[in-house]
């Protein structure tokens, strides 16, 4: 182990002694004009600082990256998100900086970046999964499930993920998905879970029928919801609303023809009984 930390140790003196020559040379050229006429920010735009360009041509450029942990981002994606390019080399690149700037991308949630010498680098990234689509002020973005909005939704496959519409309705998403699970095979029929009042929730189905559910358990209310479909088919009679924000009650509200046709109904009977 010591002669390879020797051997290693005069490798890279070498290399270094390399790269202090060609920093003396374009240290020299910068003696003669090369900054004052603005060539060095051209020099540095395309070929980096005179640290990289020293520290690639002693062998610590960048020759290979691994990437870990993606998904729904590329390799190349990462690369261009996190600045790293042919102008970079290993010694001077700022690993902080760059976990930094992949931190600040919402898709990311984790990211790390080691170097490993003499010309290797990884990055490994835990990124966000979409779970859920967020409806605010007519826009829709996709959500992790801590609420992160990810990205406007511009991609048909996550169409079918569930939506939650409202002020806050985001932060609130864990809550919803535990509804959405209780209602088992009933969960289909939810186009979407509107957050009412930054309190609850009130779920709006296919048929346009609304089932107001209790700030409170709300994933028990929609198992009990889920019982009453399985039992009664209760969301297929003439309702508006269903409100089962009562503990072991449910309260429905008719259509107006329902309402009509029962107050008609009510009222034939009110005669009958008057008749007799």
């Amino acid at each position: 182990h010591r002669r390879l930390r020797s051997a290693f140790a005069r490798l890279a003196a070498s290399r270094f002694a390399t790269g202090a020559l060609a920093v003396g040379l374009i240290a020299g050229a910068g003696s003669y004009g090369f900054v004052r006429g603005g060539r060095y920010a051209a020099f540095v735009a395309e070929r980096g600082t005179i640290p990289d360009v020293a520290a690639r041509l002693a062998g610590f450029g960048i020759k290979a990256t691994t990437v870990t942990g993606i998904r729904g981002l590329t390799e190349a994606e990462v690369m261009d998100l996190a600045g790293i390019g042919p102008r970079n080399s290993l010694p001077f690149l700022d690993v902080a900086a760059v976990r930094a700037r992949l931190k600040a991308v919402p898709l990311i949630r984790e990211a790390s970046v080691s170097k490993l010498y003499p010309n290797r680098l990884l990055i490994e990234i835990e990124e966000r999964q979409p779970s859920g689509l967020w409806q605010q002020d007519g826009a829709v973005s996709i959500v992790a499930a801590d609420g992160t909005p990810i990205d406007p939704i511009k991609d048909r496959r996550f169409a079918e993920l569930p939506l939650v519409v409202g002020d806050g309705a985001n932060l609130r998403l864990a809550e919803y998905l535990d509804v959405v699970e209780a209602l088992g095979d009933t969960a289909k029929r939810v186009r979407a879970g509107l957050f009412v009042a930054g309190r609850r929730w009130t779920l709006k189905m296919d048929n346009d029928v609304e089932v107001e559910l209790p700030e409170r358990a709300p994933a028990a209310a929609a198992a009990r919801l889920a019982a009453l479909e399985r039992e009664g088919r209760v969301l297929e009679k003439d309702v508006v609303t269903l409100d089962l924000r009562v503990p072991g009650r449910m309260i429905a509200h008719l259509t107006a023809e329902a309402a009509a046709q029962r107050a008609e109904t009510q009222a034939r009977k009110s005669k009958k009984k008057g008749a007799a």
